[in-house]
């Protein structure tokens, strides 16, 4: 099943070249964070997404449940 969910929404998440290129960046010019207007507007997408999470393992998991019922033993 597909994770639908992010976890990490704070960091960004570079190409491939732009990772190669973090590696020769040595003063870390290229350090790029996602962004929140206010702390509580980021607390809120995070808490957001934990629930979100939840909810994906839990329909995972009674799905899971359900095919292992109807399967003959």
């Amino acid at each position: 099943m597909k994770n639908l969910y992010t976890a990490n929404r704070l960091f960004a998440e570079p190409s491939f070249w732009e990772g190669v290129a973090r590696v020769l960046d040595l003063g870390a010019t290229l350090q790029e964070y996602n962004t929140s207007e206010t702390e509580q507007q980021a607390d809120a997408k995070a808490i957001r997404d934990d629930w979100r999470a939840v909810g994906y393992d839990l329909r995972s998991s009674i799905k899971t449940y359900e095919q292992k019922l109807a399967r003959p033993i």
